[in-house]
């Protein structure tokens, strides 16, 4: 029995009640939410629903509680129910009950853990949008971690997703990169305010190779601009594809400017009332939706702003039919929050409805407890390349994808390439592989699972077993939550601290194959159930951070 299933027969139970004390429906919520109580010996799960609806009902908590016991008793897979204090409800399930979870595991498969909780929402979640300047930074590869982690828990929360990744292609940046380029080619220092690394010679020599006269063209710095940004997201996309991450819409700035969809945003936040002129320049009043400052959209000289192109490229996302716009930003975009939302406001929209901004930390790559400053090949910055140089896809994916994105991380080379259970990863990936060892040998002396008839869940009635299987059943709300709130690194946490441990314990005091000359029998077929459901647990976690579920270690 699931959390969720144990919660509608809760409610229902307390539906009951209501009917036969002729209390008011209305009274009880939509659904009932029960917990793991923190002190295993109080129960399986809890329930305060006694406490919460008791005094509108005006019946005394405990009078109420009794009657929920009475009922609850009398229902398929309760064990006891238990009063505690003012009204808690402490309920424990029978062997049976508890164990039949293993079996909807193993048979869910893939969908174990995917829920409707997030359906009918159209999300577009932009992540990463580094400019083609140059390789994709330590900082880009969190985003990229977490986005793809993140674009994972919504669709599995019922969302349709569509993931994007915006490049600037059409701005100051890519001039200094374009004349970077071209100092290179002719064998120059990079300006002053240009881009070094060895790359920038790379890219440089390519175009020189492919294109030989373009030195002597009319405009060589715009022939650079354009092939050399073109080869650099060309790199750009390869290596976030080797890192598992692909998005649906590559999306470049420059097709912004060329089918005039600035002109089409300004033309629709003039028609809201929200732009005004002043010294030359159109402005936009966004601080009446409690920006600090009032916005320029396009300058005196006729040129639009980056923040123009922000306002048209959020309208294009939701004249797409993107309800929700999700963007996730670096350490260093705190000051766009209070401009996008009141940009979104003026268009029109509920900004805490429409728009939603995340913001990402720093990341730092530490060898021998020392911070890697340089990349080899940019030159300034640490790259995916680096990080995955350093301790591999995995490894890098798991490491940003665990902690919250708010946080600050030192990622240790020496922590997350050992083989040990400090490991976070090797940790989790080793139940991964020792589950699949455990079906492998089992396979190997004619021990298996059997037709779903032939499960007898009422064995797994061992401590290990049941705290296993409390384990096992939590991973729908987790994952549906860290959906909900944004937060992947609530699935791998879940992996690291319930699952994995309670499986180790598992494995150590039940044996699931049989000892020497010892005849296979129920107890061994129902364990090798729990055991390929909690295969399935992690690699389905896993799954959801990008992350492999290794059958050998």
């Amino acid at each position: 029995m699931t959390p969720a299933k144990l919660s509608e027969v809760v409610l229902a139970a307390a539906r009951a009640v209501f009917a036969a004390r002729d209390l008011d429906f209305s009274l009880l919520p939509p659904s009932i939410s029960v917990e793991r109580p923190r002190n295993p010996e109080h129960g399986d799960y809890a329930s305060t629903i006694a406490m919460q609806v008791a005094k509108k009902a005006g019946v005394p908590p405990r009078e109420l509680a009794q009657a929920l016991v009475d009922e609850l008793e009398q229902q398929p897979g309760i064990k006891t129910v238990e009063i505690a204090g003012p009204g808690f409800l402490n309920i424990r399930l029978d062997a049976a009950a508890a164990g039949e979870l293993a079996r909807m595991i193993v048979e869910a498969g893939a969908d174990y853990g995917t829920s409707d909780t997030l359906a009918k929402q159209k999300i577009n979640l932009e992540f990463v949008s580094a400019n083609p300047t140059g390789p994709v930074h330590i900082g880009g590869v969190r985003w990229a971690a977490v986005g793809d982690a993140l674009s994972r828990l919504l669709r599995a929360a019922g969302a349709e997703v569509g993931t994007e990744y915006y490049f600037n292609d059409a701005g100051s940046q890519i001039d200094r990169f374009a004349s970077s380029l071209l100092a290179a080619a002719k064998g120059e220092p990079a300006p002053e305010d240009g881009y070094g690394g060895a790359y920038i010679t790379e890219i440089a020599q390519t175009v020189l190779a492919e294109h030989p006269d373009i030195l002597t063209s009319d405009n060589p710095q715009e022939q650079f601009r354009g092939y050399g940004v073109e080869l650099m997201f060309t790199e750009i996309k390869q290596s976030l594809a080797d890192f598992g991450v692909h998005f649906d819409t590559y999306f470049n700035e420059k097709d912004l400017h060329d089918r005039g969809a600035l002109d089409h945003a300004l033309e629709r936040l003039t028609a809201q009332g929200h732009t005004y002129e002043r010294d030359g320049a159109t402005w936009l009043r966004s601080t009446d939706f409690g920006d600090d400052k009032d916005r320029v959209l396009r300058k005196s000289d006729g040129d639009w702003t980056y923040f123009a192109a922000d306002c048209a490229y959020y309208l294009d996302k939701r004249e797409r039919g993107f309800d929700k716009v999700v963007i996730m930003l670096g350490a260093d975009h705190h000051g766009y929050i209070g401009r996008m939302k009141a940009m979104s406001a003026c268009f029109g929209d509920d900004p805490k409805a429409n728009l939603e901004i995340l913001i990402g930390q720093l990341v730092n790559l530490v060898r021998d407890g020392a911070p890697v400053r340089m990349s080899k090949r940019a030159g300034t910055v640490v790259t995916l390349e680096d990080l995955v140089d350093a301790i591999g896809v995995d490894a890098s994916r798991y490491a940003l994808a665990r902690f919250s994105s708010d946080s600050q991380i030192d990622i240790d080379v020496e922590l997350w390439t050992s083989a040990k259970n400090e490991n976070p990863v090797w940790y989790v990936q080793y139940v991964a592989a020792r589950t699949a060892g455990v079906a492998r040998n089992a396979a190997d002396v004619g021990l298996t699972r059997g037709d779903a008839g032939d499960f007898r869940p009422g064995l797994l009635s061992h401590e290990k077993e049941h705290e296993l299987l409390k384990a096992l059943a939590e991973y729908p709300a987790v994952v549906a939550t860290a959906a909900e709130l944004r937060e992947p690194h609530r699935v791998a946490r879940y992996l690291e601290e319930k699952v994995a441990p309670s499986y180790h314990r598992f494995y150590d005091q039940c044996r699931v194959l049989p000892l020497g000359d010892e005849a296979i029998n129920d107890t061994h077929r129902a364990r090798l159930w729990l055991n390929d459901a909690t295969r399935t647990v992690i690699s389905n976690g896993l799954s959801l951070l990008g992350v492999t579920a290794p059958e050998r270690m």
